[in-house]
C-alpha cells in the first residue's frame, strides 16, 4: 500500500473590525501605559472592560483607571512558546486581577520556570518599548517584589487625543494535512497528468475527487476510474477581490467542472477566455504549470457547449 500522503498546511487572513467608545478607550489607553476597566451593574468592575453588562446585558459606559499591579489568580507554564505568541522563551500563562479589579486578565508572565510561578504572585504590567494601541502594548507582566497599590480605580473620561478606531488582528493555523489513501491516489494520478475517480460498487456513481466512501450509499469506493481530462462548465462565479499571495489578476473566473465520466463536479479556475465569456455548458481542458503536480487551470476547447440535460443533476 503506497504512503498516505501529508503536506504542512496553512489557514491565514486578517480580522478587522472597527471599535466602540469602550475598546476604543481601553487599546487607546494601552497605548498611553493607562489600563481601564468598565463599571457593571452589580459594582463590579469588569477588566478587560467589555461594552454591554455580563449580568444584565445592558450597555455599560462607566470607565475606571485600574492599577498596573496585581495578583495571579491562575496559571499554566508554557515550555515551548509558538510562533506569534508573547514571548520566544518559555513562560506562564498567567490570569491577573489587577488591583481595583473584579474581574481577571488573561496575558504573559516572564518567569526563570514554573518554580517561579504561584497563585496569589504579585506581578505588574512591563510596557512595550513601542505601543501602538494594542493588547500587544502590555509586552507581559513580571514578578513585582513591591508593596500592593490601594486598590481603588478612578472614574476616567476614556478620552484621549488620536483615539485608536480599529484594529486588525491576523488569524493563523498551522497545521499537518493527510488527505487520506483515496486523495493520495488521487493525488499522485494528478502529478502523471491524469485524474482519477473512484466507484461506488451499489449506485455507480464517479466521485472526483474521490472521497474513500460513496456519500449516498456510505460503502467504500475502492474501484479506480480514470476520467476527463475534458470536461463541462456546470455553474461558476467571477472573483473580483484579489486574494492575499495568490498572484492572479482580478476578474477571473472560479467555475465547477464535471469531467467526462465523473458524477461529481470538482472545482477549478477558468483560463483562456475572458471573465464575461465564461458560460454554463462551456466544454473545457486542464492546463498543466510548467513541472506542475496539478492542472494550473481549465480552458475551452473549441468544442460546442455541452446540452443543459447533459450536465443539469451536477449543478
Amino acid at each position: 500500500m503506497p504512503e498516505v500522503l501529508t503536506a504542512p498546511l496553512v489557514v491565514e487572513f486578517p480580522f478587522t473590525r472597527s471599535l466602540g467608545p469602550v475598546q476604543s478607550a481601553f487599546l487607546t489607553g494601552l497605548r498611553e501605559r493607562t489600563v481601564l476597566g468598565v463599571t457593571a451593574s452589580d459594582g463590579r468592575v469588569v477588566v478587560p472592560p467589555t461594552e454591554y453588562d455580563p449580568v444584565t446585558a445592558e450597555e455599560i459606559r462607566e470607565l475606571v483607571e485600574v492599577g498596573t499591579g496585581g495578583t495571579v489568580t491562575t496559571w499554566a507554564w508554557n515550555p515551548a512558546p509558538r510562533r506569534g505568541q508573547p514571548l520566544t522563551t518559555p513562560f506562564a500563562w498567567v490570569l491577573v486581577r489587577l488591583d481595583g479589579a473584579d474581574t481577571a486578565l488573561l496575558h504573559a508572565l516572564d518567569a526563570p520556570g514554573p518554580d517561579a510561578v504561584r497563585t496569589g504572585m504579585r506581578v505588574r504590567v512591563r510596557w512595550a518599548a513601542q505601543r501602538t494601541g494594542a493588547i500587544t502594548d502590555i509586552a507581559c507582566f513580571e514578578r513585582d517584589d513591591g508593596p500592593a497599590g490601594d486598590g481603588r480605580p478612578v472614574a476616567h473620561s476614556g478620552e484621549f487625543a488620536d483615539p485608536v478606531t480599529g484594529i486588525t488582528t491576523p488569524a493563523r493555523l498551522d497545521y499537518t494535512y493527510s488527505p487520506g489513501r483515496a486523495q493520495s491516489r488521487y493525488l499522485r494520478a494528478l502529478s502523471g497528468h491524469r485524474t482519477v475517480g473512484e466507484r461506488c460498487p451499489s449506485c455507480r456513481k464517479v466521485y472526483v475527487p474521490p472521497r474513500g466512501a460513496c456519500p449516498t450509499c456510505g460503502v467504500a469506493t475502492d474501484t479506480q476510474v480514470e476520467v476527463g481530462p475534458r470536461g463541462t462548465v456546470t455553474t461558476f462565479c467571477i472573483v473580483n477581490i484579489k486574494a492575499r499571495n495568490l498572484d492572479i489578476e482580478v476578474p477571473y473566473v472560479y467555475a465547477h467542472i464535471a469531467l467526462d465520466g465523473a458524477d461529481l463536479a470538482l472545482h477549478a479556475r477558468i483560463g483562456g477566455i475572458a471573465y464575461d465569456q465564461v458560460r454554463m455548458g462551456l466544454r473545457v481542458e486542464p492546463v498543466w504549470a510548467e513541472d506542475g503536480r496539478f492542472p494550473d487551470h481549465y480552458r475551452p476547447t473549441g468544442e460546442p457547449d455541452a446540452d443543459y440535460d447533459s450536465y443539469k443533476e451536477l449543478i
